[in-house]
């Protein structure tokens, strides 16, 4: 497989466009698309006001992916995600109505202030694709992703998501704050009408599929798929770690290398391209020793694992 020098020019074009609006978060902006690439969902855990909901807008315009955006609260119920039936009197049948998650791009915003049913009713829409409202299956269209954000843990009003959910998502992001200057540009941008709103499309829905077939093509060596599951087995075996990484960390990390290949115009996948997802692919699917539980100590952790386990020779 060759890879198309104008498809990985309209991905460029993808984090510039976007780059115009997040100003000095051009590697979060990077990954996120690799991620959307992959085929896999994103969670953005951070402080409000960073800027995660206005990436996720701006990401959906420049692929120009249907949008939809539930702010998460207690109240919110399943039905409000999935959607339901209503009786229809006319007919004298039960008529489906949409949920919110019928779209392209869904913002899931604070999930981790909804009740644990409401976060559930995801759960089958990012593994599978689809809904179930009365014994009645619903595909969700494609492309399809998911962007949830979440406020620290502990933070007033909200609850940690279940493992099971947090290892569906592909990758979890941080934006933190901005540097001075960044946020002095981005202050300016704004006084100057630059927002999310004026994010030019870039791809259509159907380019955008055409791109993850490119990703999905990328040759991995045999090795190299050795080198990703041993990196994950050692999680499992780490005397810091109580719970380690799932083989569905294997297949996301896999996807996540195949994705930073193809932007690096490469048809075959490197270690480089292991080691720069590797972070962001694997922490959050940690349970952590109680002494490891600090955000320095956990890359530590995952750094060392990355320094013993032997990458394959390049030939």
């Amino acid at each position: 497989m060759e890879v198309n020098a104008n498809s990985n020019n309209s991905a460029r074009e993808i984090i510039r466009e976007v780059s115009r609006v997040i100003a000095g978060k051009d590697a979060v902006i990077v990954k996120v698309l690799l991620a959307i690439l992959a085929g896999g969902h994103i969670l953005m855990e951070d402080i409000p006001g960073v800027g995660k909901t206005t990436l996720a807008v701006s990401m959906s315009r420049a692929l120009g992916l249907e949008y939809n955006r539930v702010q998460f609260t207690p109240d919110v119920l399943p039905s409000d995600i999935t959607g339901y039936s209503l009786y229809d009197k006319n007919s004298g049948t039960m008529l489906y109505q949409k949920g919110a998650i019928l779209c392209n791009l869904f913002l899931a915003d604070e999930l981790n202030r909804a009740t644990s049913r409401t976060q559930s009713a995801l759960l089958q829409a990012m593994e599978e694709g689809e809904v179930t409202v009365d014994n009645r299956t619903y595909p969700v269209p494609q492309p399809f992703v998911v962007i949830a954000t979440q406020n620290p843990t502990g933070a007033k009003g909200t609850q940690m998501l279940p493992d099971s959910q947090m290892d569906r998502f592909m990758i979890r992001l941080t934006m933190g704050y901005p540097e001075h200057a960044d946020e002095i540009e981005m202050v300016r941008r704004k006084q100057n009408g630059i927002s999310a709103e004026s994010v030019r499309q870039i791809v259509t829905r159907e380019q955008l599929i055409a791109l993850r077939q490119e990703v999905d093509q990328v040759y991995v060596k045999d090795s190299m798929i050795d080198y990703i599951v041993s990196l994950c087995e050692k999680t499992r075996s780490h005397p810091r770690i109580l719970q380690g990484a799932s083989p569905r960390a294997s297949l996301a990390l896999t996807s996540l290398a195949k994705a930073a290949a193809w932007l690096q115009k490469r048809d075959y996948v490197l270690p480089q391209d292991v080691r720069f997802n590797f972070y962001d692919c694997i922490d959050h699917r940690m349970i952590w020793r109680q002494e490891t539980a600090d955000p320095s100590a956990r890359a530590e952790v995952l750094s060392e694992i990355l320094r013993t386990v032997k990458a394959p020779a390049i030939v």
